[in-house]
C-alpha cells in the first residue's frame, strides 16, 4: 500500500510539472475565473492521484484524461449552481431583492466548443492563441515566451483568429 501511494505521489508530481499549465489554461478558458480554474486544476490533480493506476498503465492520452476530467469537474460545478436557490440580497431600505445567477452552463459549453476548435488549429496557431488569449500575455511577451519575432506572433494571431472564426461558424 505504501509503495502504491509513493508511486501515485511521484506520478502526480510528474503530471503537475508536465501538464499544470495546460490544465490551468483549459480550466481558465472554461470558467473565465482564475480562482475557480485553480480550484478545478487542484481537484483534477487529486483525481489523478486517486486514479493513478489508470494513468500509469500506458494506455490512452494522459493529457486527454486530465483535460476531460477538468471539463467534467467544471460541468458538475455548473450543474450544482443551477440547482441552488436564487440568492437574495437586502437593500439599504430593508427590502429584499432576488438576484438570478448568470447562465454559467452556456459559458461552459462555449468554452468546450472553443477548446475543441483550438485542437483543430495548426499547432503554431494554437500556441500563439493560447499564449495571448488564455494566458493573457501581450504580443511582446508571447514573442519572448515562444521565441519568435513579434511580427510572426502578430501574423499568426491574425491567421489563427480567422481560422477559429471559420471553425466556429461550422
Amino acid at each position: 500500500m505504501t509503495s502504491r501511494r509513493t508511486g501515485a505521489d511521484a506520478l502526480v508530481r510528474q503530471l503537475y510539472s508536465e501538464h499544470v499549465g495546460a490544465i490551468l489554461a483549459h480550466t481558465t478558458s472554461l470558467t473565465r475565473d482564475r480562482g475557480a480554474a485553480e480550484d478545478v486544476t487542484q481537484e483534477t490533480l487529486v483525481r489523478a492521484w486517486q486514479h493513478s493506476e489508470a494513468l500509469s498503465n500506458g494506455r490512452g492520452s494522459v493529457r486527454g484524461w486530465l483535460l476531460t476530467t477538468a471539463t467534467n469537474i467544471v460541468i458538475d460545478l455548473s450543474r450544482r449552481r443551477k440547482v441552488r436557490p436564487h440568492e437574495v440580497s437586502i437593500t439599504r431600505d430593508g427590502a429584499s431583492e432576488a438576484r438570478a445567477p448568470g447562465d454559467h452552463a452556456k459559458s461552459v459549453v462555449d468554452g468546450v466548443t472553443v477548446r475543441e476548435a483550438l485542437v483543430r488549429l495548426r499547432p503554431e496557431h494554437r500556441e500563439v492563441l493560447e499564449e495571448v488569449y488564455l494566458r493573457g500575455s501581450s504580443m511582446a511577451e508571447a514573442a519572448d515566451t515562444l521565441d519568435l519575432p513579434i511580427g510572426t506572433v502578430k501574423s499568426r494571431s491574425t491567421s489563427a483568429r480567422r481560422a477559429m472564426r471559420e471553425l466556429l461558424a461550422n
